[in-house]
C-alpha cells in the first residue's frame, strides 16, 4: 500500500531531535524554527516530558472515558491555573479541528441557532464544520459546503455589524491567524466582538490552536486584549507532539450526559503529556522567554529594509518578502539548514519552540541577512 499523496515533501528524513534542533538520517543538523506547525512548545525530546510519558506508559496507556482518570483531572486543574481560566470547564479531544468542531456544536446546542460568522483568511481545521469556517474554497468539499457560514473582513466593525443577527450561533476567530499569514486582530476589535456577542446572545469562540500555549507572550493571544470568550479552543503546543486538543467552556454553559464525546481524548498518555508541558512551561518561564525573544526578533526584523510588514507577537512572527526574494525560505533550508514556515504567496512564518535561545535567534538573523543581500 502506498501513502495517499496529499503532502508536498522536502527530501529530508529527520531521525533525531533535541531542543530547537533536528538531525536527519545522514547526520545533518537543522535549526527548527517551525516546530512542526507550532506544535513543539517545550523543545524536542525534553527529558522531563520523555520521562513522564515513559513512566505512564509502563503503568497504563489507555482506557475509555467511562472510568475515573486522575491524570485527566490533574491536567485540567493545572491547565486552569496556568492559563488563567480556573473557573472554566475542559473537554479534551485529539486535535485542533476536533476542538473547533466541538466548539461549534456546543454553540449551536446552547443557542439553538445554526449560522456562524468567521473571518477572511481564517483556518479552523479540516473536519466538516471547521473546514466550512475556513476561508479556502479549494479544501471545502461539496459535502461540507452546506453549513451557514458568513465570512467578513477582520478588524472591520461595520462589516461585522451588518452580518450579525439573531440567527448567529457563534463567532469564531483566531487569536492570531496562522495559516492566513500571521494576521492579528486588533485588541479593540476583539473587545468589540465580545461586546456584540454578549448583546446578541451569540457564543464567542477564540481559536487559540496555533496562537495559544504561551506562544504570543501570554498564555492565550486574546489575553492581550483583556477579554474572556465563552469558548476557547487549543491543541498544537498542548502536548509537544502528542495529539491533544481541548475546549475551554464558560462556567455558565451547563453540560448534559452525552452532549460531547470522544474515544481517545484525554487518555492517560495525553493527560500526562499535557501536564508535563505545563510544568516545564512554568518551571522554565517559557512564556516570558517567548515574549523576550519575540520582541528581540521583531525589533531586528523591522530594521531590515527589504522585509515588508513584519508582524506578530511573541514567537509567532510573520513577514513578507519582495517577489525577487521569493526563494529565501528554501534557501534558508538548503543552504543554512534552517526550517521556517510559509504562507502564500511570499510570507515566512516563524513558530519555534518557546525554549528558543538568543544564540539560536541570532543564527537565523545572520542567515536571513545573508540571503537578503
Amino acid at each position: 500500500m502506498k501513502l495517499f499523496d496529499v503532502y508536498p515533501l522536502f527530501n529530508i528524513t529527520p531521525a533525531k531531535a533535541e531542543g530547537s534542533w533536528l538531525w536527519d538520517d545522514k547526520g545533518q543538523k537543522y535549526l527548527d524554527l517551525y516546530g512542526g506547525h507550532a506544535v513543539i512548545s517545550i523543545g524536542h525530546s525534553h527529558p522531563y516530558y520523555v520521562k513522564a510519558l515513559t513512566d505512564q506508559l509502563s503503568k497504563i496507556a489507555f482506557y475509555s472515558n467511562s472510568v475515573r482518570n486522575p491524570q485527566q483531572e490533574q491536567f485540567a486543574e493545572k491547565l486552569g491555573v496556568v492559563s488563567g481560566y480556573p473557573d472554566y470547564q475542559l473537554f479534551l479531544c485529539n486535535s485542533g479541528a476536533e476542538a473547533n468542531e466541538n466548539a461549534l456544536k456546543l454553540a449551536s446546542f446552547v443557542t439553538g441557532r445554526k449560522k456562524v460568522i468567521a473571518f477572511k483568511k481564517a483556518f479552523h481545521g479540516r473536519t466538516s464544520g471547521a473546514v466550512a469556517a475556513t476561508d479556502n474554497p479549494k479544501i471545502v468539499a461539496p459535502f461540507n459546503a452546506n453549513h451557514e457560514i458568513v465570512f467578513v473582513p477582520m478588524n472591520d466593525e461595520a462589516a461585522f455589524t451588518a452580518a450579525l443577527d439573531n440567527t448567529v450561533a457563534a463567532v469564531i476567530i483566531e487569536g492570531i491567524q496562522g495559516v492566513g499569514g500571521i494576521q492579528l486582530p486588533n485588541d479593540a476589535f476583539l473587545q468589540f466582538l465580545e461586546r456584540k456577542c454578549q448583546e446578541n446572545g451569540t457564543i464567542f469562540i477564540l481559536d487559540e490552536i496555533q496562537s495559544g500555549y504561551g506562544r504570543s507572550g501570554k498564555f492565550f493571544a486574546h489575553q492581550h486584549a483583556g477579554i474572556r470568550p465563552h469558548v476557547i479552543t487549543t491543541a498544537k503546543g498542548m502536548g509537544n507532539g502528542f495529539p491533544i486538543g481541548g475546549v475551554f467552556i464558560h462556567p455558565d454553559i451547563k453540560p448534559w450526559s452525552g452532549m460531547l464525546g470522544t474515544t481517545f481524548g484525554g487518555n492517560y498518555l495525553a493527560s500526562i503529556a499535557g501536564l508535563a508541558v505545563l510544568e516545564v512551561i512554568e518551571r522554565e518561564k517559557l512564556i516570558e522567554n517567548a515574549a523576550v525573544q519575540g520582541n528581540y526578533w521583531i525589533e531586528k526584523l523591522k530594521a531590515m529594509p527589504t522585509l515588508k510588514d513584519v508582524r506578530g507577537r511573541g514567537l509567532m512572527i510573520g513577514f513578507d518578502l519582495p517577489d525577487d526574494k521569493a526563494t529565501v525560505r528554501t534557501d534558508l533550508l538548503h543552504k543554512h539548514k534552517i526550517f521556517t514556515g510559509e504562507a502564500k504567496p511570499n510570507t515566512i512564518r516563524l513558530l519555534p519552540s518557546l525554549t528558543l535561545s538568543r544564540t539560536e535567534a541570532d543564527l537565523f538573523l545572520t542567515a536571513l541577512t545573508e540571503e537578503l543581500k
